[in-house]
């Protein structure tokens, strides 16, 4: 098992990696303070449920806990203000309390909407994430949780960290090809930001980790929580450093928010997001090199590089301008200096931004 640290002073939590891990989810609950008098809630989603909700629950009530469960559409259109509010019910009917805690047992949608119910209900109880997604594995570290609104993504939501994070790499398993790909794309860009050697580790162990090789993915996933860590650790509620982690992000936002959160995978819009952050770097004067790099590294990963012709400048550039990262006018992305360095660059001009998704519609290299 490997087990890592988010260093937050009183809201510090362990991060612990390994196989048959959900087995000791009664156990982990007693050792982080939750009594067995409180009931607990565990989120989960129609995918994920039957494989794994039933084991759980029983190894929660072997220890005297009492559960109630939720069990969600998956797909990101749950992340929503209706959603939410069944959750809410189900957490009320149940008697939660003070003391208990949601177990958000899933991918990322599961992880933020179960955070964000445990951080609004009694105005925050406790929280644990078991990610079941190679995605999940960014997504459950850090404290970042929301539901989506239909103008933009993650748009109401909070900064609640969970009390741990069980990481069962058995549920891996059985994850579509594509789920495994778009998990990978932010695997590799904690490496395009701040892990140069292991941006370039990734592309030259694709096939592994596309394979699920047992110790190639364990490492991968403790390095990229690990980067994601240390940056959380210096900057939790995103004043400063923290904004690097979404790099790709703010084009990607605007392509799920466009495609109406069903066309492109999270990691699938992130990766075309990338893909634009280096385009936009050349643009900003910075080595062609990047570029290509980058796209060599998402694309041994099966990732897309590039955006449907259909997906128009307008409806794209509308969408960047609900994202949290507009401030006064002007659109702030994070912009890769080098593979392994980035800077947080404001008072991007819509122009260049236009140029950007223009080049990502063409075919072949944009120079």
């Amino acid at each position: 098992m490997r087990t890592i640290q988010v260093e937050l002073g009183e809201r510090s939590y362990p991060i612990f990696i390994g196989s048959g891990l959900l087995s000791q989810i009664g156990d982990r609950c007693v050792e982080a303070g939750f009594p067995v008098r409180s009931p607990l809630l565990v989120v989960t989603d129609s995918e994920v449920a039957p494989r794994y909700l039933p084991a759980l629950e029983e190894n929660l009530r072997s220890k005297g806990y009492t559960v109630a469960s939720h069990v969600i559409p998956a797909g990101e259109a749950s992340k929503s203000l209706q959603v939410y509010e069944e959750v809410m019910t189900t957490a009320i009917s149940a008697g939660l309390d003070r003391s208990s805690a949601v177990l958000a047992m899933g991918g990322g949608v599961v992880g933020d909407l179960a955070g964000f119910v445990a951080a609004t209900y009694m105005r925050g109880i406790g929280f644990l994430q078991l990610p079941t997604t190679i995605l999940a594995h960014d997504s459950s570290v850090g404290g970042k949780v929301a539901v989506n609104h239909p103008l933009a993504k993650n748009m109401i939501g909070a900064f609640y960290q969970p009390s741990l994070v069980l990481y069962d790499l058995d549920t891996l398993a059985t994850l579509p090809a594509r789920q495994i790909s778009s998990g990978l794309a932010e695997v590799v860009k904690h490496g395009l930001i701040l892990d140069k050697d292991f941006a370039y580790w990734c592309r030259e162990h694709a096939g592994e980790l596309l394979a699920l090789d047992a110790e190639a993915l364990g490492y991968a996933l403790e390095r990229g929580c690990a980067i994601k860590a240390d940056v959380v650790g210096n900057d939790e509620r995103e004043q400063g450093q923290r904004a690097i982690l979404n790099l790709g992000h703010t084009i990607g936002h605007a392509i799920e928010a466009v495609g109406g959160y069903g066309v492109f995978l999270h990691g699938e819009a992130i990766a075309i997001g990338m893909a634009g952050s280096a385009l936009l770097a050349a643009q900003l004067g910075r080595d062609t090199a990047i570029y290509e790099d980058t796209v060599s590294m998402l694309s041994a990963l099966g990732l897309p590089t590039r955006l449907p012709a259909e997906y128009g400048e307008d409806e794209l550039i509308e969408a960047m301008m609900h994202d949290k990262k507009f401030k006064e006018g002007k659109m702030t992305f994070i912009v890769p200096d080098a593979i392994g360095a980035v800077s947080i660059v404001g008072n991007v001009e819509e122009s260049l931004v236009r140029e950007v998704i223009a080049q990502l519609k063409k075919e072949g290299s944009p120079w």
